[in-house]
């Protein structure tokens, strides 16, 4: 059946608490669109309960203007390391803990994050935490543009927060990220090891286009090109694409359920949400998020580049 029109419930049993910083955990029947993807009208987002979290993953201008009521504001820069020559990397386990703990959220609440873009910021999210081997987190299925669309209410007004101590599980992280080195060994190798996806846009990949952060124009050779805002209704509710139409544009890879796939744009934002398609909605069992993408990869002079454009445009 398809996935966009099948519903499946899961239970969450808990205590019931009465101070939302410590929650023992959550109460609430929910029900998925796919794994960690929910729809505009989940109960959840309508619920008082304490255990429940809704992360508005947007600038802070963006959330002063409106946002689902209850929701709290966070945003890439919670957590990126500030001390990278370049940005856009992930902050450390624990640096991430203690952002999560300043916005009031410990490991026995229950998350819903979502962006107003198609979900590419609310994927970095959700990969951040699922790579620290936190799995109660969900995207909310087109954003605030579907929710607005749907004449659902937003609110401007801010909850307060109580700051609290969060801990991830104290195991290895998921295999769910490749660093430079270790890209660099299987693209020497003569072994066929990996395939390797570009999700920006299609001037990006071909090197017509230096956005900012980026200190050269091109794209890691081999790579091959899969725009990730083809996997969702972009112009439309936002809401990602129907299973089989993901089949379709994915097939392009060539790539089995079990091959190895490493993923890149230009900071790891854009590539977080095609891992979450490949992961969550299509089942790959082997996709790798390359954190440092483009802009990590740009910086390294040494580094091999392709380029199909000489007329470049900075963005």
């Amino acid at each position: 059946m398809n996935w966009k029109i099948s519903h499946f419930v899961f239970l969450i049993l808990a205590l019931s608490v009465n101070c939302r910083e410590r929650p023992d955990a959550v109460q609430k029947e929910a029900i998925l669109k796919g794994k960690h993807l929910i729809a505009h009208d989940n109960p959840m987002l309508s619920s008082e309960n304490p255990g429940i979290v809704i992360v508005d993953f947007r600038k802070a201008e963006e959330y002063e203007r409106a946002h689902i009521p209850g929701s709290i504001q966070l945003y890439r820069n919670h957590f990126q390391d500030a001390a990278m020559p370049y940005p856009g990397m992930r902050l450390d386990r624990d640096k991430t803990a203690e952002s999560l703990g300043k916005a009031g959220i410990s490991e026995k609440h229950t998350i819903l994050v979502y962006d107003d873009k198609g979900s590419p910021d609310a994927s970095r999210f959700w990969w951040l935490m699922k790579l620290y081997n936190f799995e109660q987190v969900y995207l909310l299925d087109g954003g605030l543009a579907l929710w607005e669309k749907m004449g659902r209410k937003t609110s401007r007004d801010v909850p307060e927060i109580t700051p609290t101590v969060f801990h991830f599980p104290d195991k290895p992280d998921q295999p769910m990220v490749i660093e430079k080195e270790e890209l660099l060994k299987y693209l020497s190798s003569d072994v066929p090891g990996i395939i390797l996806l570009d999700a920006r846009s299609a001037d990006e990949y071909r090197g017509k286009v230096l956005k900012s952060g980026a200190l050269r124009a091109g794209r890691i050779p081999g790579s091959v090109h899969i725009d990730w805002a083809e996997s969702i209704d972009y112009s439309g509710t936002h809401t990602f694409k129907p299973r089989e139409e993901l089949e379709k544009i994915y097939s392009k890879l060539g790539a089995g359920k079990e091959d190895t796939i490493v993923v890149y744009c230009h900071s790891g934002v854009r590539s977080s949400h095609t891992t979450f398609v490949l992961t969550q909605l299509l089942d790959y069992k082997y996709v790798l998020n390359y954190d440092g993408s483009w802009v990590e990869w740009s910086y390294d002079d040494l580094l091999p580049i392709e380029t199909d454009s000489i007329a470049l445009l900075k963005k």
